[in-house]
């Protein structure tokens, strides 16, 4: 059976390589955006509407959440997957990073807010019909700086590690209705929107201490996300997998 991800932010940067992976692969795929109507639109372009749909919402606003979750519902009968994917307004930059004591506690609150709260949001908002249906799986996008902050990026790594703690307990709590949770925790990624103001010898750096000797592009966390998001990893909750070349080892 065709299985229906609905992915946020799914519309630019690894959330688009992300839905077009998922659409390679003949998944059912809901497009979250905010912002970017026409990249979200183009991406299904060519795709029938039976296939994938692209809604609005600001993942941060329970009420849009919830209008999302349930247009999206009525438009396919059901949603399987999650993809909490969505990034609010951050880049990559390390020249202009602000260091700790210059940063505001609103600086992390935006992240957190981005980042968990949006997790939340959507998570919450699914859940009723997974537990219905006992079954249904729940991927986060993470990143490997919370265990390696080759640049401090201090509120965004903070936010993501959050999530780590946050799948666990979902994931501990819901695997009794058959619902799955992990993360998917990438390198920086070569090349998104958020990472292209990261100058070529930061990347140089970073390939020259993995493993592989390349840097992760957003094609190899897009390749995991879409296995987890398979019937071929059913046995898989409450794990953070690292996507970087082995740049980490745990």
């Amino acid at each position: 059976m065709t299985r229906t991800v609905l992915v946020t932010g799914g519309s630019r940067g690894l959330g688009s390589t992300i839905v077009q992976t998922l659409l390679d692969r003949e998944f059912n795929v809901i497009v979250n955006y905010n912002k970017s109507r026409s990249a979200a639109e183009r991406l299904i372009a060519n795709v029938d509407r039976s296939r994938a749909i692209a809604v609005q919402a600001d993942v941060t606003q329970r009420d849009q959440v919830e209008r999302m979750v349930q247009h999206a519902t009525d438009h396919f009968g059901h949603i399987d997957v999650l993809i909490n994917n969505a990034l609010v307004d951050f880049k990559f930059d390390p020249n202009n990073q602000q260091s700790f004591k210059n940063l505001t506690w609103e600086d992390y609150q935006q992240q957190i807010d981005g980042t968990l709260k949006a997790a939340f949001n959507v998570t919450q908002s699914i859940i009723p019909q997974f537990i219905e249906r006992q079954a249904g799986n729940i991927i986060s996008i993470g990143t490997n700086l919370y265990q390696n902050p080759v640049v401090p990026y201090h509120e965004y790594t903070t936010a993501k590690a959050g999530l780590i703690g946050f799948t666990r307990n979902i994931a501990s709590e819901l695997g009794q209705y058959g619902i799955t949770a992990n993360v998917v925790s990438g390198g920086l990624l070569k090349t998104t929107d958020a990472s292209s103001a990261t100058a070529p010898e930061v990347f140089d750096l970073i390939a020259n201490t993995t493993s592989l000797k390349k840097v992760t592009t957003p094609q190899d966390v897009a390749n995991m996300v879409v296995h987890l998001a398979s019937e071929h990893a059913t046995g898989l909750t409450g794990q953070n997998i690292t996507v970087d070349g082995g740049l980490t080892m745990n």
